[in-house]
């Protein structure tokens, strides 16, 4: 999104400022996260936004930082309950230097986020960062429940994606348009286009997990399926199959008993069944619905931008 490169300049300087502490392991650990090639998509949408509705100052650039460290945080947090060994194609924090300081950096820059939204002085762009802080932490307890559980409705998975990945899309998104001094319309539609890209994002992920590669997930293939997690190709695949898929996904999700060429087979399955290719053109059906939303906005450089960001999150994957 070159239209917000300056922007995005001045949001990295100050993650890194924001970073600083007395405690060297901090910024050490955030360091070894912010420098791993992510796509600070989160803080982009934050800024377009903004620049979309009109806005002219300095709060975009606190608050799209300030969404990043927001995700910052749950990717270190994710990591040590999902005993992630990788993140972004390299060891996981938690792999070098502990579950401990990754959650308590976690901690930290969590801390530093809300801190850096009461700088901004918005009360509405502080009420909905705050609130999206705390539906992400529910989405991350009902996934707990949810794991391994192929009972799981494709409803209640979706529940869980909503909380824990879409919800600080839609913050990220409607954001902007508050400090902007939008209307309630313009503020409403931004808010559900991030809603509808953080769905269709995170089930592009899902699939991905099983037809991707290490480089494009920022993890290892697979690792979904090793970590007993329900997604919804599984639950796709489980729902067409016969008796023996069925007990195959009980075996190797549910009891966690998964063999070396388990992994193959939970392919092969998902293939038979057309799971990822229902998956796939579930996130695009969300991506229409986020690209429609932005009927708030007029005609212009950012709404493109925008638009383009959903061609690019659907297409990840064939």
């Amino acid at each position: 999104m070159q239209l917000v490169d300056a922007d995005m300049q001045r949001v990295n300087q100050m993650i890194l400022d924001m970073a600083a502490a007395n405690a060297e392991m901090i910024p050490e650990i955030a360091r070894h996260l912010i420098d791993s090639g992510g796509k600070r998509l989160r803080p982009m949408l934050t800024l377009a936004a903004a620049l979309a509705c009109g806005y002219r100052g300095d709060g975009h650039v606190k608050l799209a930082a300030t969404v990043e460290f927001m995700h910052t945080a749950t990717l270190l947090h994710d990591d040590v309950v999902d005993e992630s060994e990788l993140r972004r194609g390299k060891p996981s924090a938690r792999m070098v230097w502990g579950n401990q300081a990754s959650v308590l950096v976690g901690d930290y820059l969590l801390g530093q986020a809300f801190r850096t939204m009461v700088e901004v002085g918005s009360l509405d762009a502080l009420a909905v960062l705050s609130r999206a802080a705390a539906v992400i932490a529910e989405g991350e307890v009902l996934q707990l429940v949810a794991a391994k559980h192929l009972s799981t409705s494709e409803d209640q998975y979706l529940q869980v994606i909503n909380a824990k990945t879409a919800a600080l899309f839609s913050a990220a998104t409607e954001v902007g348009p508050i400090i902007a001094g939008s209307s309630g319309k313009v503020r409403s539609g931004l808010a559900e286009y991030g809603t509808q890209l953080g769905l269709a994002f995170q089930l592009v992920d899902d699939a991905l997990d099983y037809g991707g590669s290490s480089m494009t997930l920022g993890k290892k293939v697979g690792d979904d399926f090793r970590e007993g997690k329900v997604t919804l190709p599984i639950l796709i695949a489980a729902a067409r199959g016969g008796d023996a898929d069925r007990e195959f996904w009980q075996r190797t999700i549910e009891r966690g008993e998964i063999e070396d060429a388990d992994l193959d087979h939970a392919i092969e399955l998902l293939a038979k069944h057309q799971a990822i290719a229902a998956t796939v053109e579930r996130a695009r059906a969300y991506g229409d619905k986020a690209i429609a939303a932005l009927d708030v906005l007029e005609e212009g450089p950012y709404r493109a931008a925008l638009e383009d960001v959903v061609y690019f999150c659907v297409s990840r994957v064939s």
